[in-house]
């Protein structure tokens, strides 16, 4: 199933599952504002209780509402730095030995189609990657690889929109990945009984519809079981988490010369069997 998080026009907040061009409400399974947890706690169903909620009486078009950030308030915002080989070679890097994790303030969350924007602090430096995003949807801790499918909600695109400069300021990086609006997810929740695998994934990435990233997702050097287990071996992962997995070549930053974004741009991210997302990027004004 698809679960998004969308608003009408008349303001409500709903939780629905996406119906071919249509959402259909899921009755009984969310609150007033649908949060996060209502999200995750959907995605964990058994199927036929996700199922048996649809109200097939309340539903709209999806061109007639505005769809959200699946998972709007992360307790953690995850992510993983040289993950592709490609990506790592572009940058003359060598292949690590361990995974390189760093985290990505939660007031990033954006939108699958708001703006993005570009800070007057930073105008010349902002750049894309395109991530295959998975959700935590069970609290855990020291969980193996072999049982890291099993604490996963589902799956979303998502734009590590990274300040370059900014970045390049201390190596954890997180300066540089946590601008507000900088983390553009969705463009809704894919959960594991419709996608089980998330590898070998095609996964692109269009600036103003020009190619820019094209890879699979079976191109990670740690994938997303080997993710988990590192991860949870250190901390909890806490239900609504957040884990972006990677990004292949094809960046801003390593263009001769760089191609970086500035304002009216527009990036898009499709990831195979999981959903598009598309933002503008604009000059935020003082």
């Amino acid at each position: 199933m698809k679960i998004a998080r969308f608003r009408t026009d008349d303001g409500t907040i709903h939780l629905g599952a996406v119906v071919d061009a249509t959402v259909v409400a899921l009755s009984g399974l969310a609150d007033a504002i649908t949060s996060s947890a209502d999200v995750v706690a959907a995605a964990m169903l058994e199927p036929a209780a996700r199922d048996a909620a649809l109200d097939e009486s309340s539903s709209w078009s999806l061109d007639a509402v505005t769809l959200l950030a699946p998972v709007p308030s992360p307790p953690k915002f995850l992510a993983i730095g040289l993950n592709y080989v490609d990506h790592i070679e572009e940058g003359g890097r060598p292949i690590p030995e361990h995974p390189i994790f760093f985290n990505k303030q939660r007031t990033c969350v954006n939108d699958p189609f708001g703006d993005v924007p570009i800070p007057p602090e930073s105008p010349d430096h902002v750049d894309y990657e395109g991530e295959l995003g998975l959700v935590i949807g069970r609290e855990s801790r020291r969980v193996s690889a072999a049982d890291a499918p099993s604490i996963v909600a589902g799956y979303m695109a998502i734009n590590d929109v990274s300040v370059r400069d900014w970045q390049r300021r201390a190596p954890t990086m997180t300066l540089g990945k946590s601008w507000d609006g900088h983390g553009p997810t969705g463009p809704w929740l894919v959960t594991t009984d419709e996608l089980s695998d998330p590898h070998g994934l095609r996964m692109q990435t269009f600036v103003n519809d020009e190619l820019r990233q094209d890879t699979t997702t079976d191109k990670m050097v740690f994938d997303c079981w080997n993710q988990i287990e590192t991860l949870s071996t250190v901390c909890t992962l806490e239900v609504g988490d957040i884990l972006a997995t990677g990004t292949s070549s094809g960046v801003a930053a390593y263009f001769d010369p760089p191609k970086f974004l500035h304002d009216g741009d527009v990036v898009r991210i499709e990831i195979e069997n999981v959903g598009t997302i598309e933002n503008k990027f604009v000059t935020e004004t003082l």
